[in-house]
């Protein structure tokens, strides 16, 4: 299955500029299979083997895409909620170890894509991205006050056995 199957029956408008994403985010996340198998993957986890700069390259690709289909008149909700991908596979994938792992899975660009069809085929994620960008920062909050205390909790332990 290449990229003309895999897309064919997108509803994605016949833009130029979103074929190309189309087939650069199939490049990324969907361009081999293993043999055998049902299950693709694309350059991205195989650039997260370089590290830092497969990492950077990634994130480099991904945001391009994002930015190229925003151009076409999305709505800052869906934008944000492709920058959430973008992110989390960038910041997990960056872990040594889990990171490379992590990027076999979690494929942003293609998540990306069925964001932006889910938007032209069903209206979805029409509207503001303010709330969802205020869920992300007290989810992120929640997270750095779980690692604090953690943290603090590890600090105590470790002064108490001097």
């Amino acid at each position: 299955m290449g990229y003309d199957s895999a897309y064919k029956n997108s509803s994605v408008p016949n833009v130029p500029i979103l074929r190309w994403v189309s087939r650069l985010s199939f490049l990324m996340d969907e361009q081999f299979r293993i043999p055998g198998t049902k299950y693709r993957f694309g350059l991205d986890p195989l650039l997260n083997l370089i590290p830092f700069a497969g990492d950077i390259v990634g994130f480099a690709v991904s945001g391009g895409l994002v930015l190229a289909m925003a151009s076409k008149g999305l709505t800052s909700k869906i934008v944000v909620l492709m920058c959430i991908n973008i992110l989390l596979d960038t910041m997990i994938g960056a872990i040594p170890g889990v990171g490379q792992v992590w990027d076999f899975f979690f494929k942003s660009n293609t998540r990306n894509m069925r964001l932006m069809e889910e938007y032209y085929e069903q209206g979805k994620h029409r509207g503001s991205g303010k709330g969802t960008i205020v869920l992300a920062l007290v989810i992120l909050f929640l997270i750095f006050v779980v690692l604090v205390s953690i943290l603090w909790v590890v600090a105590a332990w470790v002064i108490s056995k001097f």
